[in-house]
């Protein structure tokens, strides 16, 4: 388990109470007001929010709805605030807000500078953009578990004090006279000063409270010249109109490739499913093939069977002319092609014979012309002799089998390319 961070001393008044009541309390909830953080590190998230507000008190924790690129909303916890800035010798203070997105804190936190109206972002920063957004080493290398908010406040207003992120919009004078003294310009920081000119201690700062006046003390000495502290109104408008068109511009752009990911993806599920009806074309494509070569073969069998039937017509196309003029024995009509043949129609022929007679002496034994005792005798000699018969034809049959597929292999072998 990773253990907390130390806790700052300070979490007994009662906003410190108060702060650690509301964490519980919201990251307690659950279904669907249940904000979307894991279970295992909601105890990390209220210590990093308490230990923010015990060391910045400005830092209120409270719940918001953020929207995503995408147009999705979701409740988040957020620190609105100020992070207090020293620039030449005098304290400003910085309005910042800190978005816990869903992976946090594994992944760093969102930080914005949230210009009041009086304000506006310095172009170009180092580590701030025309938005707002904060982007500085800190947040670059967050290494969780040990990264945390306090640290990354004192980082804030580390890298403020180098290069102040805010100015202040020049307004005109409502006081008529002209300025006594010319030579003075006012400060272009739209920051408070929290110093005095007697060196006492900065005065503590209320949670969430922006100052109205742009301007600090008037012993405050005056920034670098600026472009931007000497522009008018409109100018000022017009960049921030600018801004605000850059930031609809970059959400669009976000829109558009979302959408054109979606549709690629479907053009990829697209192609797989070609691909697989390709690969079952080509597999039948394959059969089909196959199966015209066995046709083939086939074909070629048939017309050598034709071949040999043609050719059995022509040698006995002499016997009809003269069985036509003469008579012809009917045993001699046809003339069996070997012994197997000749075999297979002596038993085929006293098969039938005998059923024949069988059939008579069930007739006669009908009539009454035959003693039953002789047709019993009679018909147990005769069914003896046909079974015999039959046997032989069964025997001669399944040789013919065999020799008939002997000769195809034969003549296939001889075919084959």
């Amino acid at each position: 388990m990773v253990p907390p961070p130390p806790a700052v001393h300070g979490g007994s008044s009662p906003n410190g109470q108060h702060i650690q009541q509301f964490l519980s309390s919201v990251l307690s909830q659950r279904g669907p007001s249940a904000l979307p953080y894991s279970e295992d590190v909601k105890w990390l998230i209220r210590q990093h929010l308490v230990s923010l507000s015990d060391a910045y008190p400005s830092l209120q924790p409270k719940t918001a709805t953020y929207t995503h690129n995408d147009g999705r909303t979701v409740n988040l916890l957020q620190a609105d605030g100020t992070v207090p800035m020293l620039f030449q010798g005098v304290t400003y203070n910085i309005p910042v807000v800190f978005w816990l997105m869903e992976s946090y804190p594994r992944h760093p936190p969102l930080a914005y500078v949230n210009p009041t109206r009086d304000m506006i972002i310095k172009r170009p920063h180092p580590f701030v953009n025309p938005s707002g957004m904060v982007s500085t080493p800190y947040l670059q290398n967050w290494v969780y578990p040990s990264s945390n908010l306090p640290d990354l406040a004192r980082d804030l207003s580390h890298y403020f004090a180098r290069d102040p992120p805010l100015y202040s919009q020049r307004r005109p004078n409502p006081n008529p006279n002209p300025n006594p003294n010319p030579n003075f310009t006012p400060p272009s920081l739209p920051l408070v000063s929290s110093s005095s000119s007697s060196g006492m201690a900065r005065p503590a700062i209320p949670p969430r409270s922006y100052p109205q006046s742009p301007y600090g003390s008037g012993r405050i000495p005056p920034p670098p010249p600026s472009p931007m502290a000497t522009e008018d109104p409109a100018e000022v408008f017009k960049k921030n109109a600018v801004n605000k068109l850059v930031e609809s511009l970059h959400s669009d752009i976000g829109g558009l490739r979302k959408n054109r990911e979606v549709e690629m993806e479907g053009l990829f599920s697209a192609q797989a499913v070609l691909r697989q009806r390709e690969q079952q074309l080509a597999k039948g494509l394959r059969e089909m093939q196959d199966e015209k070569e066995v046709l083939e073969q086939q074909l070629q069998m048939v017309l050598m069977n034709s071949d040999v039937l043609e050719a059995w017509l022509r040698e006995n196309e002499g016997k009809t002319l003269n069985s036509r003029n003469n008579n012809v024995d009917v045993d001699q009509a046809f003339e069996p092609c070997d012994a197997l043949s000749k075999l297979m129609i002596d038993s085929t022929a006293s098969d039938l014979a005998i059923e024949d007679v069988i059939y008579s002496l069930d007739k006669a034994v009908q009539e009454g012309s035959v003693p039953f005792d002789q047709y019993l005798r009679n018909v147990r000699l005769l069914s003896r002799e046909q079974f015999f018969h039959r046997a032989t034809s069964s025997k001669v049959r399944a040789a013919q089998m065999q020799a008939q597929v002997n000769t195809i292999a034969a003549r296939t072998s001889q075919y084959a390319v």
